[in-house]
């Protein structure tokens, strides 16, 4: 028996758990785990065999890191992983961490959901962090976007340069088939 404790944000506890506690039942069931949530704290502790627990426990972060519970589910897909990057080890001010967010979301979330079609991965900007979730290759593309973005990179030459690594995976692809 292993239990490990992942901390999330209380706000969102209550997606965690789902209506009528519809979600915490589909993880713990998937996983072959049992949660058991601290609302007060923002706790959420996981309970069960060592790699079933191993297994949930990058659900629960990411929900609490603003996925919704249906895309946090792919991480029970071992291709696929969560990678968190930290805003705040680029901003030096407030006012960076706004203008900085608000460079990777895009005008009404267009830089964003680009970003998400070039990498094929599902990417949140919630607090002072950004989620994605994808494949190994996936979130390794798109973590290197967001960190150009983040550094100051134009948009147009993160999408290119976006565009160039899908033509090379899909040549390397061809070559691997032969």
């Amino acid at each position: 028996m292993s239990i490990d404790e992942v901390r999330i944000p209380k706000e969102r506890i209550s997606i965690l758990i789902g209506k009528n506690g519809t979600d915490k039942r589909m993880i713990e069931r998937k996983t072959n785990t049992k949660l058991r949530v601290d609302s007060k704290e923002g706790i959420v502790t996981i309970e069960g065999d060592f790699l079933d627990v191993f297994n949930a426990k990058p659900v629960v972060k990411a929900i609490g890191r603003g996925f919704n519970p249906s895309v946090a589910e792919e991480l029970l897909n071992e291709d696929y992983l969560l990678e968190i990057i930290n805003i705040k080890d680029f901003a030096k001010t407030k006012q960076d961490l706004t203008r900085i967010k608000a460079r990777i979301i895009g005008r009404e979330g267009t830089c964003r959901k680009n970003m998400e079609s070039l990498t094929n991965t599902t990417i949140v900007v919630y607090g002072k962090t950004v989620g994605i979730i994808g494949t190994i290759q996936e979130c390794i593309n798109a973590k290197q976007a967001i960190e150009k973005l983040l550094n100051g990179a134009k948009h147009g030459n993160v999408y290119k340069w976006l565009e160039r690594k899908r033509g090379e995976e899909r040549i390397e692809k061809i070559k691997g088939k032969r």
